[in-house]
């Protein structure tokens, strides 16, 4: 095994992930970044990059980027001004062992400013989307069949899953 000497210079060891998922904000993309990384286990803010001149979103010195990971997803926060919103053609679809688990994770998005929808879906204060998805409730839907069908129905209605109510319809 060679030892390599140190380097005087200082060296660039943050691997830049070959896909990244770039999500525009107006101006709040740290905040978002910061309140992700405290809500979801394997999350972290790992780089902020300030505009290095004017821009139509915003000025030299301003937040312009976020580097960071949600459930291990690499994202780049760009905050790109009020030209872009975010639509429910995306969406993160976090996976929940539990009820307890569930609950944290919707309660935290609805109850800093977001907002319900239907069958899992939320919306967080920023307008980004979230499905909160009990395994039990995406194991219910892939048996297919009768099974299916029950749990899909028990679902329908539903805002935040109800994983006992899943596991009842799956039970028949």
């Amino acid at each position: 095994m060679a030892l390599v000497a140190p380097s005087t210079h200082e060296e660039r060891t943050n691997v830049k992930p070959k896909n990244t998922i770039c999500l525009w904000f107006d101006k709040d993309a740290h905040e978002a970044a910061r309140f992700y990384a405290a809500t979801f286990p394997d999350s972290r803010v790992t780089a902020v990059h300030k505009a290095p001149g004017d821009y139509p979103g915003g000025r030299e010195g301003d937040v312009l980027t976020v580097e960071f990971t949600v459930v291990g997803i690499p994202c780049l926060g760009l905050n790109g001004g009020p030209a872009f919103r975010h639509s429910e053609a995306f969406s993160f679809q976090v996976a929940t062992d539990t009820q307890q688990e569930t609950d944290r994770y919707w309660n935290a998005i609805v109850g800093n400013g977001g907002q319900e929808s239907a069958c899992g879906w939320c919306k967080d204060r920023w307008g980004l989307s979230w499905q909160i998805t009990p395994r039990a409730l995406t194991d219910g839907l892939a048996a297919g069949g009768e099974e299916a069908k029950r749990v899909f129905a028990a679902m329908m209605p539903m805002r935040k899953i109800d994983v006992a109510a899943i596991e009842a319809a799956r039970r028949g």
